[in-house]
């Protein structure tokens, strides 16, 4: 069966990893389309869209423009649930992790990491306690929040899964700076092992980042919807593949995915 011609969106403002995937998408064949966020649900959104007819349209975006975007355009977008994190075994995180509405996070008397599970509404920081959070005026106190234990870590990858495997996967931080580079046989590895222990309980595509601390114990950062995720120094040609998945027609989703759509 042939395959409908393909449409990425993107905004019109795009950073470096937004513009190598464009570059790549381009080369692969794929109509871009770049517009601010109405105009993309007016356009391409319209009933009966001359742009967007017999094409299966796909985004690459943050989640306030992919929030307005999607619906309008028929595209699933795929994400970790927000409690993911923290219903990893500790093995994996090796540190308490605990998903709680963030009026409950007030009561925090402790230095922790907080950080919104899926979206940067809450900036993801170590707070000296509770008191320092964004309070009630300016976040619902519903809102789930991630809370962890601080931990510090030497180095950092960014792993690219697709369909139960590492894709592609780069370097992206040592020493808490952005230092880009390939990744090495310990973090494949360890890759690997988060897919076998929790790689049913992710979309089939996602990214989902890993570091190692000054001791050498591996953990899991967290997970980030691949259609708003940087592609740093990884394959570009595999990360789009991780792009088109996470973020394409809902009538295209598997069985599985479609219990991850945000």
């Amino acid at each position: 069966m042939t395959r409908p011609p393909r449409i990425l969106v993107l905004p019109p403002r795009l950073t470096a990893s937004a513009r190598t995937l464009r570059t790549t998408a381009l080369r692969r064949g794929l109509r871009i389309v770049e517009a601010t966020a109405s105009a993309v649900s007016e356009g391409l959104g319209s009933p009966g869209s001359t742009e967007r007819a017999g094409h299966a349209v796909h985004l690459h975006a943050g989640p306030s423009f992919a929030d307005v975007v999607a619906p309008a355009l028929g595209v699933a977008l795929l994400e970790a649930p927000a409690d993911w994190l923290a219903r990893l075994p500790r093995a994996l995180t090796r540190r308490e992790i605990q998903a709680m509405p963030i009026g409950e996070a007030y009561r925090l008397r402790r230095p922790a990491f907080v950080k919104s599970p899926n979206d940067k509404s809450i900036s993801a920081l170590v707070y000296a306690d509770g008191s320092r959070l964004p309070g009630p005026d300016a976040v619902d106190p519903a809102t789930v929040v991630l809370v962890s234990d601080v931990m510090t870590f030497a180095v950092e990858y960014r792993l690219h899964l697709l369909d139960g495997a590492v894709h592609t996967a780069a370097r992206y931080a040592e020493g808490g700076r952005l230092r880009l580079g390939p990744p090495d046989g310990d973090a494949l590895a360890f890759g690997r092992e988060v897919l076998a222990t929790a790689g049913e309980t992710l979309p089939s595509a996602i990214v989902v980042d890993i570091g190692r601390d000054d001791t050498g114990r591996w953990a899991v950062i967290e997970a980030n919807a691949a259609w708003a995720s940087g592609c740093y120094s990884a394959d570009p040609e595999r990360a789009l593949d991780t792009v088109l998945r996470a973020a394409g027609p809902t009538s295209e989703l598997s069985r599985h995915d479609r219990a991850f759509i945000r």
